[in-house]
This record gives C-alpha cells, structure tokens and sequence, in this order.
C-alpha cells in the first residue's frame, strides 16, 4: 500500500461526459452533498467539475451516488463561483505547505465529502473535520469556515508526515485516529474504520495520479505522431515533479 500511496504519477483520464445544466448537486448514499458545473463517467468514478475549468474536481464512486438534483440554492454561476473559490484555495494552501493538492482533495472527499459544514457524531467539523481542541491548538478560529478549516487540516497532515518521516499511511492513520494510536501500534491500529479510511485516501489518490499519467502519455503519443519526429520524455525534459511533495 506505501508504494502506491507514495507513486509518482502525472496525467488527466478521458471519459464519457454527462454535462450537468448550470450547477447541479450529487447527494451521496452517506448523506453528504457535492455541488458542481458538470460530471463525466470515468470507469467506475463519476468526475465531479467543481467550477468552469478541467482542474477543480473530485472522483466519487458512481456506486456511492444516490441521485442528482438541481441547485435552487444560489443564483446561476455563484455556487460555481464559490466552488472555483475552494479549488484555489485548496491549490494555495497545499502550495504553501508543499503538499499535492490531489492528496488534500483525497481527504477532504474522505473526510466530509465537500460538505463545509459537516459535523462527525464524535465532533469533527468543517471540509477536513477537524477536532475542536484540535482546531484550537491550530489557531482555526471558525472550523466552518473553509479556507481556515483547509488551512488549519493541511498544516495538520503536514505535521503527521514529518512526524513519522513522511510515511503517509502512518500519517492519514494518526490524522483519524490519533497520533497515540499510531505510535502504540507502531503503525496503523487495528480499527476497521482507521483502515478503511486510509485504504479509501490511496485509492482515490492514486486513481487521480494513475489518470493523471494515462493522460499524459496519450496527449505526449498524440503530439508524436502529429509532429512525426522524436518526441522529448518527461524526463528528458526534466519538468517540475510536483507530485512528489505529499511524500518528501
């Protein structure tokens, strides 16, 4: 599981678009609900578009999709203005703390399913639910507010992994159960629930890197037999790894 947790991938996933009509809301099976602009199929995920560009989404398991609904909440383009808001927040804050943004999509969709004003029955608040005596020691004054919570939870997982050496399973277990626990089972704890949610986080990220790659190599294959000359690799041309920092 830390190989996958911890591959280094680039990509996008073609898949089969189902466009929504302005701003339109998946209710999920566990109750949450996730405003978006429009959604595609992508095997067995449905790629929810949070705001009008390619780059804010998030995957939800077709299978976890109750129904859609229209958005009667806000008038058109506020809710999808409001979701390319969370988008860049999301990429500045995991910039700042020099995490891949898809890793903190993965568990804010583990987490709260993009409900901003999620409360767990143990607690937990807001799009990272956080612990109020948690939310407190990180100075996150209002735990519904989202750019703190995501601030707040992302400076949190960054301390978990230089704790346990940028180990991430160790870190997404302790981010939901608890440093204590991780350290007095050297490792994840034997809760079904800590497992799941950690096996739940790697899948969804890899899934997005796997894409990611996939996409890459079709766009790179394209641009090949276009050009009918050599094509340069990602290595050769020595780009930036950005994915790489949730485990450095």
């Amino acid at each position: 599981m830390k190989v996958l947790a911890q591959i280094v991938l680039v990509l996008g996933l073609l898949g089969t678009p189902l466009l929504a009509n302005a701003t339109d809301v998946a209710v999920l099976t566990n109750g949450f609900s996730i405003r978006h602009e429009r959604r595609e199929v992508v095997g067995s995920v449905t790629r929810l578009y949070l705001g009008a560009d390619r780059d804010g989404y998030v995957d939800v398991p077709t299978d976890e999709i109750d129904r859609f609904e229209k958005d009667l909440s806000a008038p058109t383009g506020t809710t999808a203005h409001k979701s390319q808001q969370m988008s860049e927040v999301i990429s500045a804050v995991s910039a700042r703390h020099h995490l891949d943004p898809d890793l903190i999509n993965s568990v804010i969709h583990a987490e709260s399913g993009f409900n901003p004003r999620a409360v767990s029955p143990k607690g937990a608040q807001g799009l990272m639910q956080l612990m109020p005596q948690t939310a407190s020691k990180l100075g996150v004054a209002d735990a519904f507010d989202p750019g703190a919570n995501v601030e707040g939870g992302t400076r949190y997982l960054r301390e978990l992994l230089e704790r346990y050496n940028f180990d991430l399973i160790k870190a997404l277990a302790a981010y939901n159960a608890g440093p204590q626990r991780v350290e007095q089972y050297h490792g994840v704890p034997p809760y079904y629930e800590t497992q799941a949610y950690v096996a739940r986080i790697v899948r969804d990220f890899n899934r997005k890197k796997l894409a990611e790659r996939k996409a890459a190599a079709v766009k790179t294959a394209s641009f090949h037999n276009s050009s009918g000359g050599h094509v340069p690799t990602v290595k050769q041309l020595a780009l930036p790894d950005t994915t790489r920092q949730a485990s450095r």
